[in-house]
């Protein structure tokens, strides 16, 4: 799970700045749509909630929390338990979550919504055993920066060392499984990880593993160097594109089928909604300031970067959401 941002709607109100750093959630709002990543990064405008979105924050709190215990402990009836005190606790450090339930006095669809996660959570022990699992790591925030001054940060769910040293970065997704043509796309976030931790720390993980709790599926890769810098290339090439647009003010909207679950539809030129001035200078081809903040910049040329569906692709069928 990438809870990581460089721009996050869910901090508070600050001043407009340029983005200083990228994480894989922000890299992928720039590849699904740039003017997306402006409304995320740049404007910092606000989103709702969505059930799908913090059902699977919940539970990765669960797993999180379960090895806590020790392994002998870390059963399913345990996890399960679990679920309502972390529930509390997620409505108390962001009481904007309270908000998905309040038409529903009864609790019959929060009860409903909870049966869900208990679901997923269950579903975790048919895929690992986690009285066999001790974690070096979880909820791991990492950063490096590249050689450019690029720097790259994010939260790796767990991350295991065999005794041999073998490193293995596990994410959870509670979503499902992507079909095979998508499988790529799916595996970015990883790769992206897994080239920050071989800049940290000069070891390539032995093993990168996507757990889908929503279909499952156990999705794995075993990374060599020359996967991460081929990766290493595209992010380079990706920041061009973003610092490119920051400093002309050109965010291009790309309509695809994930537009329906965009809350920022009454604001983007594809819906007919004109987007809020643009909060920073915009600078001509020759880097001289022609606007001041507050212009409606012109789309004056192409992003240098062009993106597949399948660099787009989500980790569920059901669209984004799912952590």
């Amino acid at each position: 799970m990438d809870t990581s941002t460089d721009g996050s709607a869910e901090q508070p109100a600050v001043a407009a700045a340029p983005p200083e750093s990228l994480s894989p959630s922000r890299a992928g709002d720039f590849m699904q749509c740039p003017l997306l990543y402006r409304f995320r990064v740049i404007d910092k405008l606000p989103e709702k909630p969505s059930e799908a979105a913090t059902r699977g924050t919940l539970v990765h709190a669960v797993l999180e929390r379960l090895f806590d215990a020790p392994a002998v402990e870390r059963t399913a009836p345990r996890a399960k338990s679990l679920i309502p005190g972390q529930w509390d606790r997620l409505r108390e450090t962001r009481p904007e979550v309270a908000e998905l339930f309040a038409d529903d006095p009864e609790g019959e669809r929060l009860a409903r919504w909870l049966g869900e996660a208990e679901q997923l959570v269950e579903r975790w022990f048919s895929l690992e055993d986690p009285t066999r699992l001790e974690p070096a790591e979880r909820e791991l925030f990492v950063e490096a920066v590249l050689d450019s001054g690029l720097k790259l940060r994010g939260i790796i769910d767990r991350v295991d060392v065999a005794p041999t040293g073998e490193v293995r970065i596990v994410d959870y997704k509670t979503g499902k499984a992507p079909r095979p043509e998508y499988a790529e796309g799916a595996l970015f976030q990883m790769k992206f990880y897994a080239l920050v931790v071989w800049r940290l720390k000069r070891v390539v993980p032995r093993r990168l593993q996507l757990v889908y709790l929503g279909s499952g599926d156990v999705v794995t890769y075993d990374p060599v160097p020359a996967d991460l810098e081929r990766v290493e290339r595209k992010l380079l090439a990706l920041w061009e594109a973003i610092r490119l647009a920051t400093e002309t003010g050109d965010w291009r909207p790309r309509p695809t089928k994930l537009c329906g679950w965009c809350d920022h539809q009454p604001v983007c030129p594809e819906f007919g909604g004109t987007p809020p001035p643009y909060p920073l200078p915009v600078r001509g081809p020759d880097g001289v300031v022609v606007a001041g903040p507050g212009s409606v910049p012109r789309q004056t040329q192409p992003l240098p970067v062009q993106v597949t569906d399948e660099d787009t692709a989500g980790d569920s069928a059901g669209g984004p959401g799912e952590v």
